[in-house]
């Protein structure tokens, strides 16, 4: 059958103009994860409740991973990838920003902060999380707030907010106190626990995964005044736009959908693995407003 040249040239224009904006002028990240096949995950391994790994599979779970899950799912139909392949690469604390810029990893969702110093090396989706920094201490002893820690053992992670905000503090203030910076979070509560130290400062929600993982967790509690309010992002390499954006409409689907409900109730209101243990940590006001209108922005200073 002999195709009308003008009904032809109408073909080609719908069928151009019905193909998915990612697919017509792949580049960046996109175009790295389109001619390889697979997207490469960046994950921690002991952000308990965010991003760890839970048994011998060596596998992430947790809440800022089930998110990045989302953005791989949606990145399949996007690129008409149903069989698209995903690695893990384990960072740390130190090196998940190295390993953003330098193409090792694509995306990193776990506990990272977004602030302006950050921003300068990489982009941040909309916020996935907002948290305050505080302690954990021993429920009986007396280190409650930062005003009690003068002259004592304090600990927190390497390469964290936290630790910045503490050596500043104990220079300002000339408290006297001894920061030890552990490796990761496992390893600053095992401190904490063994008496090495009497306060953990740290993100309010990670110290609550910690708390729910000692030997005797109604023996702990968060404690302190917030000193800062902090917004969880994934990051991606800077200046990529095109899949920035592909991850944040991933995220804002998953929350206009109501799907963060139910990832956000699984790991911070039922029990959770390796010990089955239940947080406890209701939703906060400032992440449902957070997620009501998404944006990349840092949390605004609200310390008092």
């Amino acid at each position: 059958m002999r195709i009308v040249p003008k009904l032809l040239s109408a073909a080609i224009a719908a069928a151009l103009i019905s193909t998915p904006a990612l697919a017509a002028e792949l580049t960046g990240t996109l175009k790295k994860i389109k001619d390889s096949g697979t997207i490469t995950l960046g994950h921690r391994d002991a952000s308990i409740p965010f991003s760890y790994i839970a048994d011998a599979s060596g596998k992430p779970v947790g809440y800022s991973h089930d998110i990045q899950l989302k953005v791989v799912e949606a990145l399949k139909k996007d690129l008409d990838m149903p069989d698209l392949k995903v690695k893990y690469n384990l960072v740390t604390s130190q090196t998940r920003i190295p390993l953003v810029q330098n193409g090792t990893i694509d995306l990193e969702c776990g506990s990272t902060t977004n602030n302006a110093e950050r921003a300068q090396q990489v982009d941040f989706s909309v916020g996935i999380f907002e948290i305050g920094t505080r302690l954990l201490s021993k429920k009986d002893s007396s280190y409650k707030d930062f005003d009690d820690l003068k002259g004592k053992n304090v600990v927190t992670t390497a390469g964290t907010t936290s630790e910045r905000i503490l050596k500043s503090m104990n220079a300002d203030k000339q408290m006297g106190m001894n920061i030890v910076s552990a490796k990761d979070h496992g390893e600053s509560f095992q401190m904490l626990e063994s008496g090495r130290a009497v306060a953990f400062m740290m993100d309010d929600a990670l110290l609550a995964g910690e708390m729910a993982k000692a030997k005797k967790p109604t023996d702990w509690e968060v404690t302190g005044t917030p000193q800062s309010y902090e917004i969880y992002g994934c990051m991606v390499r800077k200046g990529d736009e095109p899949f920035k954006k592909a991850v944040d409409d991933a995220i804002k689907a998953t929350y206009a959908s109501g799907d963060i409900n139910g990832i956000y109730d699984k790991w911070f209101n039922q029990p959770i693995p390796p010990k089955g243990l239940n947080l406890g940590f209701p939703m906060s006001d400032e992440l449902k407003a957070l997620i009501a209108n998404p944006n990349d922005k840092p949390a605004p200073d609200k310390k008092s």
